[in-house]
């Protein structure tokens, strides 16, 4: 699928769908908050959410007190409806549309938070791209943190293919630059009654 069909994907889906018809939607991302909450970065420190989508994980960090928090999608019509969401306190956040793999800075972040969106990159060149912009976008010392589906997860999502994960498999992309603190085993509970495992992974930038 090209950049161009990806971005026509997602903006039909947050077009057409409320934030609880979708498998992934989260009223409390509970473990993407404990995490970056366990990393003890401090209220100052630059934060990436990485294909937020409509997440309410912004509303939660804002909640805490941070303050430097760069939100990327890749669809418009997501970032809008979260922008509504928040209403006077997205101002507070710098909101990015682009494509993760197109995706530039110049800023160096403290913490790359990532649910759901690395395992949507099937081809190597994709894989490499998003590795190199971690490595390149996180200061050394930085926290990585990303959720994927594990090994046990779909093999699909919203009508696309995921790449699965599982300890060994997730440490191996980022080992050369970072080193590896934890990986925990989630089960998501969808609106849809079902269930689906995740492995949220923890790095640290050498």
């Amino acid at each position: 699928m090209k950049n161009t069909e990806y971005k026509t994907h997602w903006e039909n889906i947050y077009e057409n769908k409320n934030e609880n018809e979708v498998s992934w939607f989260q009223k409390n991302p509970e473990t993407s908050t404990d995490l970056i909450k366990s990393s003890n970065i401090d209220k100052t420190s630059k934060i990436i959410d990485v294909g937020a989508g409509v997440s309410r994980l912004v509303d939660n960090l804002l909640e805490l007190g941070f303050y430097n928090i760069d939100v990327v999608d890749i669809s418009r019509n997501a970032i809008n409806k979260t922008k509504t969401r928040l209403g006077k306190k997205s101002e507070l956040v710098n909101w990015i549309e682009s494509d993760i793999i197109n995706f530039k800075s110049d800023k160096k972040y403290q913490l790359w938070h990532d649910r759901a969106v690395f395992h949507f990159l099937n081809e190597k060149s994709q894989i490499e791209s998003y590795k190199n912009l971690a490595e390149n976008s996180l200061e050394s010392g930085g926290t990585l943190i990303i959720g994927t589906f594990s090994v046990n997860g779909p093999n699909k999502c919203s009508g696309l293919s995921v790449k699965q994960y599982d300890e060994d498999s997730i440490r191996n992309v980022f080992k050369n630059k970072f080193d590896a603190v934890s990986h925990e085993t989630v089960i998501h509970d969808t609106p849809f009654k079902t269930k689906q495992e995740f492995i949220f992974s923890t790095f640290k930038k050498k």
